[in-house]
């Protein structure tokens, strides 16, 4: 995967990677991965998502993964990948991807000596794509209430009886 993706680099297509630590790809060389950029936000969330984005906005291609491209999910594991087609999803996916790319609190840039270097807040106001999606799922949040007929309604009623 290395070797493919410094390969497109060369070709010129600029490759843009979120990963959530290690990462064994090198940017930012020249005449090998100039067209490459990584980040990593290390934050709240242990896990991260796996969201593979191919493509110009009109022939974009987009996946959602149970995999990431650690060695023990390419070799040696069974996967799964699954294009993701339906336009609100896609749309909801580019959104967030786009949101951990506007992070400027936990959002570090992989250089070319393999060292992380925070992103410069120049202007802007503090952005954490955590705390955005934590307050989105907050906002969006839907609990449903149980129907009084329905199969948890009548399981409460039978275990109250047993007390």
């Amino acid at each position: 995967l290395i070797a493919k993706l410094q390969e497109a680099g060369m070709a010129g297509v600029p490759v843009t990677m979120v990963v959530r630590g290690i990462c064994c790809l090198l940017p930012g060389i020249p005449g090998q991965t100039e067209n490459i950029r990584i980040y990593s936000i290390v934050g709240r969330f242990l896990e991260h998502s796996r969201i593979y984005i191919f493509g110009p906005d009109e022939d974009m291609e987009m996946y959602i993964s149970s995999a990431d491209f650690m060695t023990r999910n390419t070799e040696r594991r069974v996967e799964i990948a699954a294009p993701v087609t339906d336009p609100a999803l896609r749309s909801r996916i580019l959104a967030y991807f786009q949101s951990l790319l506007k992070d400027n609190q936990k959002r570090r840039e992989l250089l070319p000596d393999g060292t992380y270097s925070p992103i410069d807040l120049g202007d802007g106001s503090p952005y954490d794509s955590q705390a955005v999606c934590i307050q989105k799922a907050e906002k969006d949040r839907f609990v449903p209430k149980p129907a009084p007929d329905g199969f948890m309604h009548r399981l409460r009623k039978r275990l109250k009886r047993r007390r």
